[in-house]
């Protein structure tokens, strides 16, 4: 009976480390975690209500992720990505998601598509109620389960690991301009371009909102450079090779 007890403890614990990962990964994204800037665990444990032991765990696990890297003696400071960084992860999406998004609107998998709705409805009401977290974890799922209906469990987790690498700067920028919901809805269009069978269209739907995503991360001025000033890539299918 103690062995079992210990047991709970530890999976309690290992759920509570998931969910503060998951937290801080929630705040990167929306911006109210700073590149550059030192965290201590005790400061942002009490920010979350919980001890210190399983914020600097999770915060362990982000730095494997390489979002965050250990600062001896002060905390963790949370590590800054270039324009180009954010060039290079779009262009290996780009590639690997696109194509699969085609594929999977030629496998006629009407009914597994169908079942996505509820998410792809979901993200939309996370921006409509200003619900950032909501609509990161929605959009996550959905993108995730999607690219799983090809098959390859495989490029999933590498579009996962690319995801948690990326980041989503300016959410809250986004959703403050109104603009978060009309980013939403490109799921739902997204989702009855495959439910048709339009594979070409539901490439372009596809490359479409991960340019939007792109310009996203760089927080675009109106004349198109990012916060550095330099001009952003802009966002396209690779050409193939000869």
């Amino acid at each position: 009976m103690a062995r079992l007890t210990t047991i709970n403890v530890i999976s309690a614990q290992e759920h509570l480390r998931d969910r503060v990962a998951n937290a801080l990964r929630a705040a990167l994204i929306a911006g109210e975690l700073r590149p550059g800037v030192i965290y201590s665990a005790p400061a942002l444990a009490a920010d979350f209500g919980v001890s210190a032991t399983p914020v600097r765990e999770a915060m362990l696990d982000l730095a494997r992720e390489g979002l965050v890297e250990a600062v001896r003696n002060k905390g963790f400071r949370i590590t800054e990505l270039t324009d180009q960084d954010l060039d290079d992860f779009t262009e290996l999406r780009v590639m690997i998601e696109v194509p699969t998004v085609g594929r999977i609107a030629r496998m006629g998998k009407t009914e597994e598509l169908e079942a996505l709705r509820p998410l792809a409805q979901a993200i939309v009401a996370a921006a409509a109620e200003h619900d950032i977290l909501g609509y990161l974890e929605a959009d996550r799922r959905f993108h995730l389960e999607l690219l799983g209906l090809a098959g390859n469990r495989r490029l999933v987790e590498e579009v996962s690991n690319l995801r948690k690498r990326s980041r989503l700067f300016g959410l809250n920028r986004l959703d403050e301009t109104g603009l978060l919901v009309q980013s939403a809805e490109e799921h739902g269009q997204l989702l009855d371009l495959l439910i048709a069978g339009e594979a070409e269209r539901a490439e372009q739907c596809m490359l479409g909102h991960m340019s939007h995503v792109r310009n996203l991360w760089a927080e675009e001025d109106p004349d198109g450079t990012g916060a550095g000033g330099r001009r952003i890539r802009s966002v396209r299918m690779p050409a193939a090779e000869a």
